[in-house]
């Protein structure tokens, strides 16, 4: 194959779009790229690829596949930070947000800090650091 696998864009199915983005860009100053009913487009900063917030029924009709779903996913997003404290802020910056502390930041294993967010409809977020 030619082609090299890339990411675009990260589509959320949410189940409250406006809910979404007031999360991601009040909260957490994700700027907002489109803004249609039911689909925002945000901008993750450069080089980063884009986040799309879609209703979950709609996502889960457009793939042919059943909305259902609970727990953990199979995916969660990372967000490498350079320091300690800039893993508190994202943490505070979440729950402030209308998210939940799944696991408080705290030494890791493997040397680092790290924690978990997830946001109003469960997607799951790791804030960490080497540092």
């Amino acid at each position: 194959m030619d082609i090299k696998l890339q990411v675009n864009a990260i589509m959320l199915g949410v189940e409250d779009v406006a809910r979404a983005k007031k999360f991601y860009a009040e909260g957490l100053g994700c700027e907002v790229e489109q803004d249609h009913p039911g689909f925002v487009r945000c901008g993750l900063g450069e080089g980063s690829a884009s986040l799309v917030l879609y209703p979950r029924e709609a996502a889960a009709r457009d793939a042919g596949v059943p909305a259902g779903g609970s727990g953990f996913r199979g995916c969660s997003f990372h967000f490498v930070t350079g320091s300690r404290e800039e893993v508190d802020e994202v943490m505070r910056a979440a729950v402030a947000a209308g998210g939940t502390a799944v696991k408080e930041a705290t030494a890791a294993e493997w040397g680092g800090y790290d924690g978990y967010f997830s946001d109003p409809d469960g997607h799951l977020w790791k804030v960490a650091t080497a540092a």
